[in-house]
């Protein structure tokens, strides 16, 4: 067949591997500026962990409470890993919760105060994990939120300061732990300073111990010298226990709950987790707890 010959029948010509080959070449080029229009959607990261360390207790409630706080703190920010962990007694240990876990963490202790759990078993079980990333927040008092949970406490036990001779003869006792740290006592009595300017007016507010002196019973007589014979204890404790239920049983006229799953307690572990994070970008595990 020479070059003039036309193809045979069914065999494709030049004309037609040109037609092909544009052909090909137009697909391309609109695939190519069709991709470019596309904006993938990046998959942000996952969070760091928020462990929540309670102490544990043999009061069952104790457990429960620290579950409904937990459940609290997924409705306030959902998408956030939230678990729990104990010191000791309740399930599950601390290091077990943590043995569990991948990542980044940031552990935030369900106490009160710069006491020896903070400053040491905690930071202890996070340098037990070597596979973490994470830091330990700070202690959830002393804080105004701390303070208004204790308020809200105190009101829903009966608490009304008046005026007059009411006012005048009204006292609160600050039912804490105590501990032999003295950075420990000195949160508390932070915490009741933040809690009689949250009652407002000249109500005192004096701190008393379940482990420590002065007790509660102390405390309640110290105010009872002062002609305040209206004393209520205000239970600075996150859950209900031995050491909430011995120092309610002080109480002369009322006691408030425990502090539990109330929404600003939720808050100020999202506070906390939020400052410690803040503080962390680009660190590894962190041997001290975050500052306030």
């Amino acid at each position: 067949m020479t070059a003039e010959q036309p193809a045979p029948h069914g065999a494709p010509g030049p004309d037609h591997f040109d037609s092909t080959a544009q052909l090909m070449s137009r697909i391309t080029a609109q695939l190519s500026t069709r991709l470019s229009r596309v904006t993938l959607r990046s998959v942000p990261p996952r969070p760091p962990v928020l462990v929540a360390v309670a102490h544990g207790s043999r009061d069952p409630e104790a457990l429960r409470t620290a579950h409904a706080l937990l459940d609290r703190i997924r409705d306030l920010r959902p998408g956030l890993p939230v678990r729990l962990g104990h010191i000791e007694i309740d399930k599950p240990p601390l290091d077990d919760a943590l043995a569990a876990l991948t990542g980044e963490v940031v552990l935030v202790p369900l106490m009160l105060t710069r006491g020896h759990h903070v400053a040491r078993d905690v930071p202890g079980a996070l340098a037990r994990a070597p596979h973490l990333r994470g830091r330990v927040a700070a202690p959830l008092g002393p804080h105004p939120l701390l303070a208004e949970a204790l308020y809200d406490r105190l009101a829903e036990a009966g608490w009304r300061t008046g005026s007059g001779r009411a006012a005048r003869s009204a006292g609160v006792v600050l039912a804490a732990a105590g501990s032999r740290n003295p950075r420990s006592a000195r949160d508390t009595q932070a915490t009741a300073a933040l809690l009689r300017a949250r009652l407002g007016g000249d109500v005192p507010v004096v701190p008393g111990y379940a482990s420590a002196g002065p007790d509660v019973a102390t405390a309640v007589r110290r105010l009872a010298a002062e002609g305040r014979d209206r004393v209520a204890v205000a239970s600075c404790f996150a859950a209900p226990g031995r050491f909430a239920t011995a120092t309610a049983a002080a109480a002369p006229w009322i006691a408030a709950a425990p502090l539990g799953a109330h929404p600003a307690m939720a808050a100020l572990v999202l506070h906390r987790y939020d400052r410690a994070l803040a503080g962390t970008a680009g660190s590894a595990a962190a041997a001290q707890p975050a500052t306030a």
